[in-house]
């Protein structure tokens, strides 16, 4: 059997530098600055242990870390911009300069989006794929950002309303293209997107899985590099044994090892520890098997 080939793309950032996607899969650590994130057991509710905590995911091997204000789990209330923006930018103010890797915004606000890039933020990853802020993509073409489209239906209280697929792959495919389709006829370059399929999200646990199955699949079609964030979803509670969200990370390691495996450029983590040394191993082996 041949090692699930990975493409190698060059994705440049906001205030200079090339983020290099696909010569080995990149870890990125989830940083949650909210009161009511759904899978920390200790909530990063103050700047500077959020700021520790960025610090300590770059020494445990971390290649990006993603700040977010909101929690978007299925079910999660909305935050204003101004909110929103009072939790990241202090973060992202006190990281900028003192992280040697690049910090991603976790908004799909254009308002928040483009504080986070001014205040040092390189890269933007938007859960709604441009669905809830078509500004946004305006925000990235001006501000020469990268973007991250993830793949989903609805808001966070109906998404699973429309969980409902013929072909789960073929239609994260078409409707990942079409989100494309918007952020380039807002003038933000194809060579800055990256694509998320979605795990989780508009999705019930047998379409997250299958999506995770056909990542090459997806990756081909779309030809974009590709993020996976299966960290803790309620996707892999049944295989954990019922467990709450801050207890999956065997399931997770379990799924991002078959992300990297399958072709996968980035996957986003808590455990951000562990998770380098899962990411590491099923490297090993997908280049093995080549």
């Amino acid at each position: 059997m041949s090692a699930t080939s990975r493409k190698t793309y060059s994705v440049p950032l906001t205030h200079g530098g090339v983020l290099e996607l696909g010569l080995r899969p990149l870890v990125m650590g989830i940083l949650n600055v909210t009161p009511d994130s759904f899978a920390e057991a200790e909530p990063l509710t103050t700047p500077a242990r959020a700021i520790e905590a960025a610090l300590r995911m770059e020494a445990d091997g971390a290649d990006l870390v993603d700040v977010g204000g909101e929690s978007t789990r299925p079910g999660a209330e909305p935050v204003g911009a101004e909110q929103e923006s009072a939790r990241v930018l202090p973060v992202i103010e006190a990281l900028t300069g003192r992280l040697r890797i690049p910090i991603s915004i976790d908004t799909y606000k254009a308002r928040v989006a483009e504080a986070a890039l001014r205040a040092g933020a390189v890269l933007v990853n938007d859960v709604s794929g441009l669905l809830y802020d078509p500004e946004l993509a305006g925000v990235a073409a001006r501000l020469g950002a990268p973007l991250v489209l993830m793949h989903t239906r609805g808001r966070s209280k109906t998404m699973y309303q429309q969980a409902h697929y013929q072909d789960v792959a073929a239609e994260v495919i078409r409707e990942l293209r079409d989100r494309i389709a918007t952020a380039t006829a807002a003038g933000v370059p194809l060579e800055r997107i990256v694509v998320d399929p979605g795990l989780g999200f508009a999705k019930q646990p047998e379409h997250s899985y299958g999506v995770l199955a056909r990542l090459p699949e997806i990756a081909a079609a779309i030809d974009r590099p590709v993020l996976v964030g299966p960290s803790r979803k309620s996707f892999l509670k049944e295989a954990a044994g019922g467990r709450p969200a801050a207890e999956r990370d065997w399931a997770t390691a379990a799924a991002v090892t078959a992300a990297v495996l399958n072709g996968a450029h980035i996957v986003r983590v808590h455990a951000v520890t562990e998770m380098v040394q899962v990411v590491r191993a099923a490297e090993t082996v997908r280049r093995a098997r080549g």
